[in-house]
């Protein structure tokens, strides 16, 4: 045991040392200009596919007769098609999604997989949960790839300075997540690591008693510990504080900073990916790591959409992935780029003026005889922003539309439908039966993560929501 707790306590350590090696690199690119990471993206692009061409079979033929050819005339790979060929798409002979599956199944702990590989899942919400597989010097881009949005912030974590923090998200021990969190825990980084499905008062008081400096979280978290520090039941005073994982909508922007005098940041990032972009604090949008991950914004066809429309997914390529090479793999995000790259920050990397969540959150209306009308998360947040509650989840149901609020303020429901009917007209769709529900919490899912927007055959489970006093039934 002590043999094992010790090869954990190196690991981490030179984990640690890598990720503030990796840091420096990554300032260096910061000051290139947009050719030379271009040049960059090129040169560890063809790295990608030379090393996925050789060891693995499945790219062999997956991209047969397109060896030679650009980036956008490759074929996609979706999460499904990963999964039932996961064994021939690894290059590593000792990773095998049996064993992998197996792994997770008992994971507990540090535990690597083989002692050589660090693993991660999916939640599975839109079906088949996916399994990524890393490697310790590909685990040291995953970290760095974070901490290059803390390194922004002007967080800098080493051996000569500590910062204490705290992550509000999941424990689970198969989501990247926690994996991050668990690997970094170090005298440089001590990590308190509380699970968000937990109890919001025992939540509240481990916070109130580890005192972070740097607090990191599900943006619906951030929103209920702003509102538990403005009520003074909450009394940490974070010097940063980052929103990952979920929509970060204005009205929770700027709750978290009225509670901590300071204004939560922004991260991308998934499972798959790592870290993919971050607010730099110069605008308003997120600098995508454009030097880690070609992100390509698409619409359902695949077919790129311009600067400053909303995609309907993104097919990312992870330049560092080679244990489990992801080209063009895709993921149903909705963002939108920013028409220019220019920044007062100086960074060459592309904008994102917007996340609105994941393609599955856009809702579907029927429109008569004619096809069902799309109407997108950002719609909803729109009119949902203006509403004072600790909380707020829309989910659609065949009879009609849930409005969920938790400990909603001043908030007339008459009013609050009509504002939504009228948003729903803009865009073409005749609002069906609105309920407004005074809930007592938002539900979560297994992970611990709230969607603003859901249907009812993707409603997480969570905490009851049986009205607190009834609930307001709008037509």
């Amino acid at each position: 045991m002590s043999d094992r707790r010790f090869t954990a306590r190196a690991r981490t350590t030179a984990l640690v040392l890598g990720v503030l090696a990796s840091r420096h690199r990554l300032r260096r690119r910061d000051s290139w200009s947009r050719a030379q990471l271009l040049d960059h993206q090129t040169r560890a692009l063809a790295d990608l596919r030379s090393h996925a061409y050789s060891r693995s079979a499945f790219y062999r033929g997956f991209h047969a007769g397109l060896h030679g050819r650009p980036l956008s005339e490759l074929p996609v790979l979706t999460k499904s098609l990963l999964m039932e060929r996961f064994d021939e798409l690894v290059t590593a002979p000792d990773v095998q999604l049996a064993g992998v599956e197996r792994y997770l199944a008992g994971l507990h702990g540090e535990d690597l997989y083989r002692g050589r590989y660090y693993v991660a899942a999916t939640a599975g919400t839109t079906g088949r949960r996916g399994v990524f597989v890393w490697n310790f010097a590909e685990w040291r881009h995953v970290v760095a790839s974070y901490n290059r949005a803390f390194d922004w912030a002007g967080s800098t974590a080493g051996l000569t300075h500590q910062v204490r923090t705290a992550v509000v998200s999941s424990t689970n021990p198969t989501h990247q997540s926690a994996r991050v969190g668990a690997s970094i825990h170090s005298r440089w980084v001590p990590t308190l690591r509380l699970d968000a499905g937990d109890d919001l008062a025992s939540i509240v008081t481990r916070l109130t008693e580890w005192q972070p400096d740097m607090l990191i979280g599900y943006a619906s978290m951030l929103r209920l510990l702003a509102e538990e520090q403005l009520a003074g039941r909450l009394r940490i005073a974070p010097r940063f504080v980052f929103s990952a994982s979920e929509v970060l909508t204005d009205s929770t922007r700027q709750l978290a900073t009225a509670a901590w005098a300071t204004a939560p940041r922004n991260v991308y990032g998934a499972t798959e990916t790592s870290g993919i972009a971050a607010e730099c604090g110069h605008h308003p949008g997120l600098h995508l790591f454009e030097d880690l991950v070609i992100t390509e914004v698409v619409d359902e066809d695949n077919q790129p959409v311009p600067p400053g429309e909303w995609g309907a997914k993104v097919l990312v390529t992870v330049l560092f992935s080679r244990t489990l090479p992801l080209i063009r793999y895709e993921m149903t995000d909705s963002v939108q780029l920013a028409r220019h790259h220019d920044c007062p920050c100086g960074r060459p990397y592309a904008l994102l003026t917007g996340i609105q969540g994941r393609e599955q959150e856009a809702l579907r209306f029927p429109t008569g005889a004619g096809p069902t009308r799309v109407v997108q998360p950002v719609v909803f947040h729109h009119v949902m922003d203006r509403v004072s509650a600790a909380g707020w989840q829309i989910v659609q149901r065949p009879d009609g539309l849930d409005v969920l609020l938790a400990h909603p303020r001043r908030v007339d429901p008459l009013r609050l439908a009509a504002a939504l009917r009228t948003a729903l007209a803009e865009h073409g769709v005749t609002a069906p039966e609105i309920r407004i529900q005074h809930v007592s919490a938002i539900p979560r899912t297994a992970l611990g993560k709230a969607p603003l927007i859901t249907t009812a055959a993707a409603r997480p489970a969570g905490p009851p929501t049986a009205p607190m006093a009834g609930p307001e039934q709008v037509g």
